[in-house]
């Protein structure tokens, strides 16, 4: 797999080359369809990874980045849902010992996906826009609506 763009600049994989036309894949949609080679050429030093990862929106790349497990997504859910929120009761409100809290919101931090804040004259956490975006994203929230399906 190779990461190419089309005459337009937008940027494609390619997942298949014949002799006139090529089969590429929009990261973003993941449809495929056919280009002529004449209009296509290879982007050299950009990952065909890192181009199908760039269909993700970058807020939920940043998340799952910075998330180690199902705990910590939680923990960051909990942050988007209450904030802000006290330290001290999302020590009491985490199934979390108190560094295993500490390193996951510290990661937040480094992530942009929370900031400090002082809640009743305490330190606490609240949930940066990108956080609330990403949290939106993986719930399947469009324009505030929920996606149960």
């Amino acid at each position: 797999m190779q990461t190419v763009r089309d005459d337009d600049g937008e940027t494609y994989l390619l997942v298949k080359r014949s002799a006139e036309s090529s089969r590429v894949r929009d990261p973003k949609t993941g449809e495929e369809r056919y280009v002529d080679n004449d209009d296509l050429r290879v982007v050299d030093g950009e990952s065909p990874l890192a181009t199908a990862a760039s269909g993700v929106p970058e807020p939920v790349r940043r998340t799952l980045g910075a998330v180690r497990d199902d705990r910590s997504l939680g923990l960051l859910a909990v942050v988007v849902d209450e904030g802000p929120i006290a330290a001290i009761d999302l020590l009491d409100a985490a199934d979390m010992c108190e560094s295993d809290l500490h390193g996951a919101l510290s990661e937040f931090r480094a992530a942009g996906l929370v900031a400090e804040a002082e809640v009743a004259r305490r330190r606490g956490y609240e949930a940066t826009p990108v956080a609330v975006e990403a949290i939106a994203s993986l719930r399947g929230d469009r324009g505030g609506e929920r996606d149960d399906d």
